[in-house]
């Protein structure tokens, strides 16, 4: 049995305000010429390969790194991160 005088401990208000997580599979550096000329169908090679792993951002500061997966079952043909990496947001990544 608990005791009434113990205060219970406080929850943070926060807990259940959803945040937008950003997931960085790559980046392309072409020339502007070339980005002008891209159309339809047009294939924009990245920096990384589908096994490398990606980066988690909240705004601008990295939160995880991960590796993409397909979902299978009800969500077959979605994306997820299987996290790897987390961040120590004192330290950067660890």
């Amino acid at each position: 049995m608990s005791d009434p005088q113990t205060p219970k401990p406080e929850k943070n208000p926060f807990e259940a305000v959803p945040i937008e997580v950003t997931v960085s599979v790559g980046r392309a550096r072409p020339l502007i010429r070339d980005l002008l000329n891209m159309g339809e169908n047009a294939v924009l090679t990245l920096d990384k390969r589908i096994e490398d792993p990606v980066d988690l951002y909240v705004g601008d500061q990295l939160v995880a790194r991960g590796l993409l997966e397909e979902l299978e079952g009800d969500q077959s043909g979605r994306l997820a991160v299987r996290l790897t990496e987390i961040s120590d947001l004192q330290n950067g990544i660890g």
